[in-house]
């Protein structure tokens, strides 16, 4: 198996692929039940707690509020598979929500159960070098 076809990487693609689609419901579909996002991992505006989004109605809480809001453009710079179910990956996202342009680099963490369902999703980035963009642009934080 190649190091670009093991199942946490294919669903990284996939992820990725069905967020800028705007699929809400297939991207979804790519995570299994007891599945645990956080992104960013610790506190944010949009996860205080920073306990992160649980199951499929967390996540759909998650999407409402930052992927479908968002014009994204996701690049998926180097993927390092850790065994075929965990993968570390370096991305940049790039958004632009009416007129507002972010630039995000990130690190993103995928774990797959063995039916190649996403069970963690951990991203790695600054939010406040994100807030400071939006501020730059005339955004009241």
């Amino acid at each position: 198996m190649s190091s670009d076809n093991t199942p946490a990487i294919q669903a990284h693609l996939a992820s990725i692929g069905r967020a800028q689609a705007g699929d809400r419901e297939g991207w979804l579909a790519l995570f299994a039940e007891d599945c645990v996002v956080h992104d960013p991992v610790g506190t944010s505006a949009h996860d205080p707690e920073g306990k992160g989004f649980h199951g499929h109605a967390g996540l759909g809480q998650f999407w409402d509020m930052m992927i479908g809001l968002a014009n994204l453009v996701i690049v998926s710079h180097r993927r390092i598979p850790c065994g075929d179910n965990v993968c570390a990956c370096l991305v940049t996202a790039t958004n632009d929500l009416e007129g507002l342009k972010t630039y995000t680099e990130m690190i993103v963490t995928y774990e797959v159960n063995d039916a190649g369902l996403i069970v963690s999703l951990r991203a790695y980035w600054d939010t406040q070098a994100t807030m400071a963009q939006l501020a730059a642009q005339g955004v009241e934080l």
